[in-house]
């Protein structure tokens, strides 16, 4: 229809050519200007009608898809409590610390908590694990001598027996534009928060298409009579749909589609759908590189505190801080902001959402703010290395950023905390003794669990908060004597040959390798001749561990560290015998894992399990338990690992640590004293400390002048069950000669109390007698012949896939 009509506009314009049609003329253009204002009207109506789709796509797909990138959440172990378990009402009041409950006088709400002596009652907060919800529950938990005595539910729910707090958040790994925010659904918005900021921002949004034409119009009546933007008449949707989807450039062209793209937003979804997305996007502040976005993130940032939680000041701030995060930052700007926050709470009273009684009272109470809310990112930096490297053989970088995954981890606070501070308060001392400027000496330290293989705590630095170089899992240096109980296991292996009385010769030995003769010689610069074997390990004799690895064969050294966890490639010479191996603090752990837990290797892990966004579990992190060197081997050589603390290089630990604590460990020292080490365990805990310098020049400490010092400091201040004394099947407890009682293989116990090994230049035990360097030696004897390895001897069984990703094969 309209070319047709189009034509005979145009036949009219060509009659009107006649000289007759002069008044025809003037209708006939009229007539023309009216057609192509009809055509110019439907063409832009119709460019606007396609362009209207294309805003609609964009709006319907982020706001239906994927809407925010969200981090993830990296949690520590969650305190567990049960009747007997070993905790005193002081350290469940620290955790409640940890965990931002609140002391009050009555317990009438989640996250809070009131201690009466030897009493606490907590309102504990429900949360979602792996495998189910923790609910919330009033509890109240007795101690006595040192541990829980009972626990009583006081609420109407059932009966709790065994209470798991909530871990607490020890770091975020955030999406590449660092924006933070915790995602909050609309039924956990407070009402007090969503009525103020209807009152302070768009009182008629439950009405208005999306725009307010009245509030548009009044404010350019306001601005022009003060010749300057006095107020504005954005809507929340509008508000939402500039942060969401539009930049802050104020252009005509980003002001029409604001308008647009909120009432298509407004068209497509609910109120309720629109309000709950402003508050989860909306910009509250700055954290350094952190954007802070939402109310949910803002209430941890300034109050350290869930939203639920908030006062009418604190509601009136937050509502205060969103007119400008900048200008009315509190913590840069107090006056300014709580100026803001007083003119919000008398409009909170003037629309009736509090009573002028209730405003007057808010309006007198400070700002409130705490410190530490929301920064988890730097707490533990040295641990959440070893989780992001663990996480990267599952997971892309990018799913890291942006799935809003739960990571639980296996980090102990407490532990970690006392792994810090021995560190902190030890190494200024060891400086002053030594006369180093302060800051000279560098150290880490691992903790792990003997039956689980988590590890508890991991300090890269002196500085924990340091993100840089972490020793820990990095700091690559010579063991020293650290080796030695790989040497002497290695002999425990073989009960028809070796028992801890067997006597080693603690001689002069002389290699020569290539054009070069090695000739190791004793810390004390004495050789002591044939020793026990259990005496050679605790008094930490070179020449004892260099005849006795030389019998067995190097190679076999090689392969029983590997065994026991060693994963890099260790080059099978001498010179390993004294520690001429290069472990990180973390591999040594993984060794030493391996003895105390009996023979069995549990590959070392920093994450239990991992949730997506919904709660859903993700890959597991399972315990796993590998036997690699004989029970019967693995007891008695920690059984010899005592005796260097009962009479070894380690008795300074006696005097530290508590009487009734019994421990087992090895010293470690490197030439020229670079390197101090001291690694060893209780019966459920195992720590490795490494002390140095990192320009690898002399620190002129011992293992036992050291390491063994902050060692002893960490493991004096944390819970520790003792060794067990009862030795596995197949070991007996017999008296030796010298009159020492000792665990023995008991299908060898008769002939191998004393004897030296087949193959070896004398069978006479010379327990203490000390001989100059000078003395006549033994040469070096053949190794006897090996036994065939046994399954997995080399270490290859089972791939130990944690540290591979580290070291690799």
């Amino acid at each position: 229809m309209k070319k047709p009509q189009l034509s005979r506009l145009l036949s009219c314009s060509a009659r009107s050519n006649r000289p007759t049609g002069a008044r025809l003329q003037g209708g006939g253009l009229w007539g023309l200007v009216f057609a192509l204002a009809i055509l110019f009207a439907l063409g832009g109506l119709s460019v606007l009608g396609l362009y209207a789709v294309q805003l609609d796509d964009i709006v319907r797909s982020k706001f239906e898809g994927k809407r925010w990138a969200l981090p993830a959440r990296v949690y520590a172990r969650p305190l567990e409590l049960y009747q007997g378990r070993a905790l005193s009402s002081d350290a469940l009041v620290a955790e409640l610390k940890r965990l931002k409950y609140l002391v009050v006088t009555e317990v009438d709400r989640p996250g809070t908590y009131r201690r009466d002596g030897d009493r606490v009652r907590v309102n504990t907060q429900g949360f979602r694990f792996w495998d189910g919800v923790e609910r919330s529950a009033l509890l109240e938990i007795a101690f006595a001598d040192g541990q829980v005595a009972s626990i009583t539910t006081l609420d109407e729910g059932p009966k709790i027996a065994l209470v798991r707090f909530e871990p607490a958040l020890i770091a975020s790994i955030y999406p590449t534009h660092n924006e933070d925010r915790v995602l909050l659904l609309r039924a956990q918005l407070p009402d007090l928060l969503v009525k103020t900021l209807l009152a302070v921002e768009d009182r008629k949004f439950y009405q208005h298409p999306g725009i307010d034409p009245k509030g548009i119009l009044r404010a350019a009546y306001k601005n022009l009579m003060a010749g300057r933007t006095v107020e504005g008449a954005s809507t929340l949707t509008q508000q939402l749909v500039k942060n969401f989807y539009l930049n802050q450039q104020r252009t005509l062209e980003r002001k029409i589609n604001e308008a647009l793209m909120a009432m298509l937003l407004e068209l497509r979804y609910t109120k309720d759908d629109i309000l709950t997305a402003y508050a989860n996007e909306v910009y509250m502040g700055q954290d350094g590189s952190r954007g802070i976005h939402g109310f949910g993130l803002a209430s941890r940032f300034y109050f350290d505190r869930p939203l639920s939680e908030l006062t009418v000041a604190d509601t009136a701030l937050l509502i205060a801080v969103l007119k400008g995060p900048t200008e009315y930052n509190p913590r840069r700007n107090p006056e300014r902001a709580l100026e803001r926050r007083n003119l919000v709470i008398d409009i909170m009273a003037h629309h009736q959402v509090i009573a002028r009684t209730e405003a007057e009272q808010a309006k007198a109470a400070p700002l409130g703010l705490r410190e530490g809310g929301a920064r988890p990112s730097g707490d533990y930096p040295a641990f959440v290395q070893l989780v992001r490297r663990q996480l990267q053989r599952d997971y892309r970088e990018e799913d890291l950023r942006s799935e809003g995954l739960k990571i639980f981890t296996t980090l102990d606070p407490p532990v970690q905390i006392a792994a810090e501070r021995a560190i902190h308060d030890r190494l200024p001392m060891l400086e002053k003794q030594r006369g180093f400027r302060d800051g000279t000496l560098e150290s880490a330290a691992v903790v792990t669990s003997v039956a689980q293989g988590e590890v508890l705590a991991l300090v890269g630095s002196r500085d924990s908060a340091f993100e840089g170089f972490n020793r820990a899992l990095d700091a690559v240096r010579s063991i020293g004597s650290a080796v030695k109980p790989a040497i002497y296991l290695a002999a425990l292996e073989r009960p028809e040959e070796y028992s801890l009385v067997t006597s080693i010769p603690d001689r002069s030995v002389s290699l020569r390798i290539g054009t070069d003769v090695w000739e190791p010689k004793n810390y004390d610069r004495r050789v002591h001749g044939d020793v026990p074997l259990y005496r050679a390990l605790a008094k930490s004799y070179n020449l004892a561990a260099v005849n006795l690895g030389l019998e067995l064969g190097v190679e076999e050294i090689a392969q029983t560290l590997r065994r026991l966890g060693a994963m890099r490639q260790i080059n099978a010479v001498p010179a390993i015998l004294l520690g001429s191996v290069s472990l990180a603090p973390i591999e040594l752990a993984q060794v030493y894992q391996t003895i105390a837990a009996g023979g069995f290797r549990t590959p070392l892990r920093a994450i239990r399990e991992i949730l997506d966004s919904s709660g859903r579990p993700l890959t597991r992190y399972p315990l796993a338990v590998e036997p690699v060197v004989r029970g019967d081997a693995a007891f008695m050589t920690q059984w010899a690992m005592r005796q260097v603390v009962e009479q070894g290089t380690a008795t300074w630990l006696k005097q530290r640590l508590p009487e009734d604590l019994s421990v087992a460990g090895k010293t470690g020292t490197t030439n020229d004293l670079r390197d101090s080490w001291f690694a060893g365990f209780s019966g459920d805990k195992v720590a490795v400390v490494w002390v140095g310098r990192d320009n690898n020049q002399p620190t002129g400490l011992t293992g036992s002048s050291g390491a063994l010092r902050v060692w002893g400091d960490l493991m004096a201040s944390i819970d520790n069950q003792p060794l067990s004394d009862i030795p596995p099947d197949g070991v007996i407890m017999a008296q030796a000669c010298g009159g020492v009682t000792v665990p023995v293989n008991e299908e060898f116990a008769a002939v191998a109390a004393c004897r030296r090994p087949s193959g070896s230049a004398s069978n006479e035990t010379v327990a203490d007698a000390d001989i100059s360097e000078n003395s006549a030696n033994d040469e070096a004897q053949p190794p006897p012949e090996r036994r065939k390895p046994a399954s997995n001897r080399d270490g290859r069984g089972a791939r130990n896939l944690f540290l591979s990703d580290f070291y690799g094969d």
